[in-house]
């Protein structure tokens, strides 16, 4: 079987169409040929179904698997994903756009689905059973690096582009060792079921929280706001928890002092805790009016914890949970990525990245075994 190689896409004749696209997903047709993009090629060579490919470009020298992965058309990254993938059983296509630059064939639409766009190392993976012609994607898949960083807008697109498939989007994560860790991510909103209605009450400011020395019962026993000092009542208040409260009118801080407690409680926490106070308050405000009880996070090395829904602290359950604050254009490192998600998964919670900034956005991340 003779396969040519342009230093972009391999081509390869009617016989591998039939052997390698009509019986296991390779590729795509081409009038009368196969198209095959380099990561699918060089599977093919792995396993032994072509013993070499021709390349047009070097004298027409023949290239075997160890050579063609060596160059720059095949990332090896790209590749362990695509085998072990393939291993599990799935068929898969590298997304148009992806590095090997194919677009996802389908029946309906063999040419230009603008569903396929992807980034480097990005799949469309089809459901078992299937195949690119049944036009179904059961995961979209980004390929990384244990070493590759990750920009959050980056996860985000590939969220909307796995959603617009009706998919699920997963990061692909290769540690040196070429083993393959998974992760599900999702962009869904988080909703609970906590209301309760608070009358005014007063608070003192310390250095770095606020303390409400008569506070009305239902404060922390049943919107669980603060930590009670002693059985007497006294509560104090993180900062983030007084901005908020008096944000809603509800907290009254040092009423003989000037200037707008608001703005006091909003300063403090800003000399203490720089820029990330202002995404905190903006992540806590925005879970309180979604219904969720958020509470410190850092037992667990995360901004909060949360409850969806609080009627009283002595009924209180797990919290489901973990949720750290980031800038918007934060960079993820896959190794601080992953070792959250454990975390998370260790402590039976579920691990939430709130991303902060002009708007709010939230990427949940949760351990996958495709």
């Amino acid at each position: 079987m003779d396969v040519t190689f342009d230093g972009q896409r391999l081509r390869a004749g009617r016989e591998a169409r039939e052997q390698f696209y009509d019986s296991r997903g390779y590729g795509r047709p081409r009038g009368g040929e196969l198209e095959l993009a380099p990561v699918e090629a060089a599977h093919l060579l792995f396993r032994g179904d072509i013993d070499s490919v021709r390349d047009q470009r070097e004298s027409q020298n023949r290239l075997g698997f160890e050579s063609l992965l060596a160059s720059t058309a095949v990332s090896e990254v790209s590749f362990f994903v695509y085998k072990d993938l393939r291993d599990r059983g799935f068929y898969l296509s590298p997304a148009r756009g992806s590095g090997d630059d194919t677009d996802r064939p389908s029946a309906q639409q063999p040419t230009g689905d603008a569903d396929s766009e992807g980034a480097p190392g990005e799949f469309v993976v089809y459901p078992r059973g299937q195949g690119p012609w049944d036009d179904t994607v059961a995961y979209r898949v980004r390929a990384v690096s244990e070493r590759e960083d990750v920009p959050a807008r980056e996860l985000r697109t590939l969220v909307e582009r796995a959603d617009s498939e009706g998919a699920t989007a997963v990061l692909a994560v290769v540690d040196e060792e070429s083993e393959v860790t998974y992760l599900e991510l999702a962009a869904q909103g988080i909703e609970g079921a906590t209301d309760h209605t608070l009358p005014s009450v007063q608070g003192t400011l310390l250095s770095d929280r606020v303390l409400v020395a008569d506070p009305p019962a239902v404060l922390y026993e049943r919107a669980f706001y603060g930590q009670q000092l002693d059985p007497e009542g006294q509560v104090q208040l993180s900062l983030v928890e007084a901005a908020y409260l008096a944000d809603t009118g509800t907290l009254e801080v040092d009423e003989s002092q000037e200037g707008d407690p608001v703005d006091r409680l909003r300063d403090r926490g800003r000399a203490v805790e720089g820029a990330r106070f202002d995404r905190r308050l903006q992540v806590y405000s925005a879970l309180r009016k979604a219904g969720v009880v958020p509470k410190t996070g850092f037992k667990f090395g995360a901004d909060f914890r949360t409850y969806a829904e609080v009627t009283s602290v002595e009924e209180l359950g797990h919290s489901e949970l973990l949720v750290r604050v980031l800038p918007a254009e934060h960079v993820f490192a896959p190794r601080d990525l992953a070792l959250d998600v454990r975390l998370a998964h260790g402590v039976r919670k579920r691990m939430v990245f709130a991303l902060a900034g002009e708007g709010l956005s939230w990427l949940v991340a949760e351990r996958l075994t495709p």
